[in-house]
């Protein structure tokens, strides 16, 4: 380094600008919502507002969907996580509606569809402790009962907190012999301002996780699977 370079101030970083999104959803994970219909059938919705504390999960609802009417009276949902490879099938879902007619707050292009399993190539499978049906093919699948549904401040939406009764994971997104979900297996399908993503590689590991990085796991296999010196 030079006595130049040693000597000139860093660069100031650009200011930041004021914005206004029309929407903030700035990265979380997709969930479909499996709820019973007043004549026992399922409605299948997709959402993009879902958080978890301990063994519950919070949900934001639009107002006048079916999920929100369904929930209100009928509290067993199930929570399905799909992963990023499936996110044609959550798009087939985007603008249907378990509602009939249409509510009018629903925007242009939403159109009734009674069966949603159907519509988008996903296939029902039972649950073992609620009436909804799990989403077959998605890697995570949460049997839960809404304790709480109220609207937020604005009334715009409807606010959900369910408590988990049962989680099922496919065995591939499992670490062996444990009862951990593998974050080198396991990537969900993330809902980044209306567009869609997977994860990418791991950065590194809170300090409070239970699983090892993905490098150590690696060079573990690499250890076990070398032979011994002869």
């Amino acid at each position: 380094m030079t006595t130049a370079e040693a000597t000139t101030p860093a660069a100031a970083p650009a200011a930041h600008i004021a914005i206004e999104p029309s929407i903030l959803y700035f990265g979380t994970p997709v969930v479909l919502l499996t709820t019973e219909n007043d004549d026992g059938s399922a409605n299948l919705a997709p959402i993009s507002s879902a958080w978890a504390l301990g063994r519950t999960v919070v949900l934001g609802l639009g107002r006048d969907g079916q999920t929100a009417y369904n929930l209100a009276r009928r509290p067993e949902v199930v929570v399905s996580l799909p992963s990023p490879g499936q996110w044609r099938a959550v798009e087939r879902l985007a603008p249907l509606t378990g509602r009939s007619p249409v509510p009018a707050s629903k925007p242009p292009g939403c159109r009734f569809a009674p069966d949603k399993f159907a519509a988008a190539g996903l296939r029902p499978e039972p649950s073992d402790t609620v009436r909804p049906p799990r989403v077959a093919s998605c890697p995570l699948q949460l049997e839960a009962c809404a304790e709480l549904v109220r609207p937020d401040a604005s009334g715009t939406f409807v606010i959900v907190e369910a408590v988990v009764r049962k989680v099922h994971a496919d065995p591939a997104i499992v670490v062996p012999g444990t009862d951990h979900v593998d974050p080198a297996a396991w990537s969900p399908l993330v809902y980044n301002f209306r567009h869609y993503f997977g994860l990418g590689p791991e950065l590194g590991r809170s300090y409070r996780a239970e699983t090892p990085s993905a490098r150590n796991r690696a060079t573990h296999s690499d250890v076990a699977a070398s032979p011994p010196n002869v």
